[in-house]
């Protein structure tokens, strides 16, 4: 009887990617090549906007001019900066930051 659950479970995962397949199918493709002229984000502008995120996230939401990820940006090492200034590794905490010292 566990067969039949981890089977019906496989076959609710299956159609579940097979939907989301579907639907984002029928997403419209934007040209952005109009906007990436300018200054390209590399590592750097990604760390820094990693680490200004926070700030960003809350300051969207009354302006619409700012955005949390640079639009402009060379792509894997901008996204590598950004997740290392963010902390999304954990190099800034982790389980080290909770423990008291004895």
């Amino acid at each position: 009887m566990k067969k039949s659950n981890s089977i019906n479970g496989i076959t609710f995962l299956i159609c579940l990617l097979a939907v989301s397949v579907l639907l984002t199918g029928c997403a419209n493709n934007e040209i952005v090549n109009e906007c990436l002229k300018g200054h390209t984000y590399g590592f750097l502008g990604g760390l820094w906007h990693g680490i200004i995120a926070p700030l960003d996230l809350i300051l969207m939401l009354f302006k619409n001019d700012i955005t949390v990820f640079a639009p402009n940006n060379n792509g894997a090492w901008y996204a590598f900066g950004f997740i290392i200034g963010s902390g999304g590794w954990g190099f800034f905490g982790g389980n080290r930051a909770s423990k008291k010292n004895r």
